[in-house]
Order: C-alpha cells, then structure tokens, then sequence
C-alpha cells in the first residue's frame, strides 16, 4: 500500500471521562509554571489533567533520572483512563529514555502523545514502533503562557480532519511550488540529525518531512540540512514543511537568507517546500501537527494549504467534531 495512505495505530478521541496525563521527560521544570499550564489545559479541554508525581523531580539539569523519567511515561501510557499525554517542556534528555521504553508494549495501548523540541526523540521512536503523535504545545511551555493555538490541538486530539489555509501574505510561505501527499515525520532539526545511526533514526521515504528549531545560526543550518542529504534521508521525501525557525536569520544583509540556504541546497529536489509553518518553536498559537497520519500539501504562488486526515479514533468525545475543521491563517 502507499504510504500516502497508511496511518499509524491511532488513539482513541478524548472523551468526557479520559484524563489527560502530563510527564516530564527532558529538563526539569519549574511547578508553577507546570501548575498553571495544567490549570489552562484543565479549562480548555473539560477533562481530568493528572501530573505525573515525578514530573517536578530534579536530577541536576534533568527532570529526575532516566529510570525514573522513563517509569513515569510508561506508567502513565499503561492506565486505561489516561487518553493523551503531554510533555511538561523539552530541554534536554530525552534521548536517555529510548532504550528504557518498550514501544511495542506502548503500542497495545496507544495514546496521543503530545509534544516538541527535544522531544523529538520520542515522536521519532513513535514513528518507528507505527504509532500516531502530535508535534504540539506542551504544558509549561505553551499552555502556561498563552501559546498553544488551541483550535488545532482540539481538533487533532478530537478526531477531526484539520485543513491548514495559509494566504500569500502569511508567514507560510511557498519556497518550491508543488503538491504531495503522505504522512508527516520530523520536529526539530538538530534532534532529527543526533537519530541518524541509530535504532530510532528518522525514516523520510514517502513522508512530508517537517523541520523545526531555534536560535541556530545559519551555518549550522547548512551543515545539518546537508548531513540529511548526504545520509539519504531526502531521497523519496513528497514534500518539505519548515518550522517558523526563530532566532535562524543571518547576522548580516551580507549573508544570504534561510530561505535562499533552503533553495540553494534542497531546491533541486522536485519536491514542494515551504517554510514559516507554526508549530513547535513559536512567538505565538503553536499548532499541533500529527504525526504518521496521511497528509496532503499544496504548495502555491496564492498560498499555502495543508490537510491531514483524523489522527484520533471518535467514539463519544467531548468536542463533538464537524467533521474538517479549518483554520485559515490570513497574516
């Protein structure tokens, strides 16, 4: 079958009763910060949000040691009632759960794992075990501040097709004109490069690859979207999506754009690209972006559009879906 048409094993919906866990798997956190993004996750969504109680640990940078942190997120993917997870923020640290977890046990029980930024690695080990996630707002990082584009997240979390309309004067941008379909991979650039040779390496053949981060000089940029290249990972890709990239401009007028670095290096490829789209790392309205779902990308002069099938399974959920919720992002 073509990818184009396969999805990973999906969640069920959020509903009246689920519970929406939160864990810590990367840096620590600060509680208050964690507290009051509960409390406007809580008020958003109508369902229990239940902390981890080691989510607030510290093991010198990290929210508590890996045994620990890979304990919690297992024990919470395990509990029947639990629908959704989230990340409390990313950092660092991550990448010392992958050999703790047994993805294929998580797989008998799947859940809308929520998250970004360092926590690409377990949105990348997801995709590799087969499984539905949302690169999406997390709790102390967008929750607690405003940041979380809240349309896309209940719709994602709710069973609802989302259509992503992007006008010409937007900050999405079409880079290489074209249109693709597959299911989406990736999150932030730097994580994806550290995957390469090893058992959870990003797997691009087929997929809209998304790219993402923050306050990298461009030069770093270039060495990372050249090591993709070189590794093969943008053979077979249907279509390339960047993240808003903050913090990613030259230093100077002299210095050439990220977006003429992106067409200088990736141009020839015949494939779409387009670079502003708003998810992970953001001023503002983080959207949630499933993952291993199929997706369509339309690439134009007039615009941008992006349609991805329900990436949760509907039984009786608390937003009730229309059916294809659109959100149309003029400016």
């Amino acid at each position: 079958m073509e990818s184009s048409l396969q999805f990973g094993k999906r969640a069920r919906a959020l509903e009246a009763r689920s519970t929406i866990g939160v864990v810590s798997l990367a840096s620590c956190v600060d509680g208050s910060a964690v507290e009051t993004g509960c409390s406007s996750l809580r008020a958003l969504s109508g369902c229990q949000v239940e902390l981890s109680p080691v989510a607030l640990e510290r093991d010198g940078d990290f929210a508590g040691s890996a045994q620990l942190r890979a304990a919690a997120l297992t024990e919470m993917w395990k509990r029947d009632d639990v629908a959704a997870i989230l990340c409390t923020r990313g950092g660092y640290g991550s990448n010392y759960l992958l050999p703790l977890i047994d993805f294929d046990e998580l797989k008998t029980k799947p859940k809308a794992f929520v998250g970004y930024s360092d926590n690409t690695s377990m949105l990348l080990a997801l995709d590799r075990a087969g499984m539905v996630s949302f690169h999406g707002p997390m709790v102390a990082s967008d929750f607690a501040l405003g940041r979380a584009d809240e349309r896309s997240f209940l719709a994602a979390l709710s069973g609802s097709r989302l259509d992503f309309t992007f006008s010409a004067e937007s900050r999405v941008q079409s880079l290489v004109a074209g249109e693709a379909s597959g299911p989406i991979v990736g999150g932030c650039l730097s994580v994806i490069v550290t995957s390469l040779g090893t058992p959870w390496e990003i797997e691009t053949f087929g997929k809209i690859l998304f790219l993402e981060d923050v306050n990298e000089k461009l030069f770093r940029i270039d060495r990372m979207l050249m090591h993709l290249l070189l590794a093969g990972k943008f053979e077979g890709v249907r279509g390339i999506v960047f993240g808003a990239m903050l913090g990613c401009a030259p230093a100077s007028e002299a210095e050439e754009s990220l977006e003429q670095m992106i067409r200088r290096i990736l141009g020839g490829l015949g494939v779409p690209i387009v670079t502003g789209f708003p998810s992970g790392h953001v001023v503002s309205e983080n959207i949630t972006l499933p993952f291993n779902v199929p997706a369509t990308l339309h690439s134009m002069e007039s615009g941008v559009r992006l349609q991805v099938q329900p990436a949760t399974l509907i039984s009786n959920t608390v937003f009730k879906p229309k059916g294809i919720v659109c959100i149309d992002e003029g400016s």
